[in-house]
């Protein structure tokens, strides 16, 4: 099975994308915006709530079981509780970009 690598797309690409589109807003009002609505995104799935946004994807709260782990250092076996991560899946519409 052949796997395409996927490109990475930064916050720098976003902040350059939105000073194309509206060249009007300065930087630091694009770099306010994307803070104001990656701030309410992290809000959001903190509360259990599933945020999707039509084109680009879906934000979600992910749940890591909970698991031991021997320290190699000094053997001790530890048990590490479950865990939530951030998930996030991109829509149709943004692989295919």
């Amino acid at each position: 099975m052949n796997k395409t690598k996927q490109e990475t797309f930064t916050r720098k690409d976003i902040e350059s994308s939105l000073k194309k589109e509206f060249p009007n807003l300065s930087k630091s009002e694009i770099s306010k915006a994307i803070d104001a609505i990656l701030e309410s995104i992290v809000e959001a799935v903190a509360l259990d709530e599933k945020v999707e946004i039509r084109g680009f994807g879906t934000f979600s709260k992910k749940f890591i079981r909970p698991r031991k782990f021997i320290n190699p250092k000094t053997k001790k076996i530890s048990y590490l509780g479950e865990t939530a991560t951030m998930h996030f899946k991109p829509s149709k519409l943004l692989i295919k970009i």
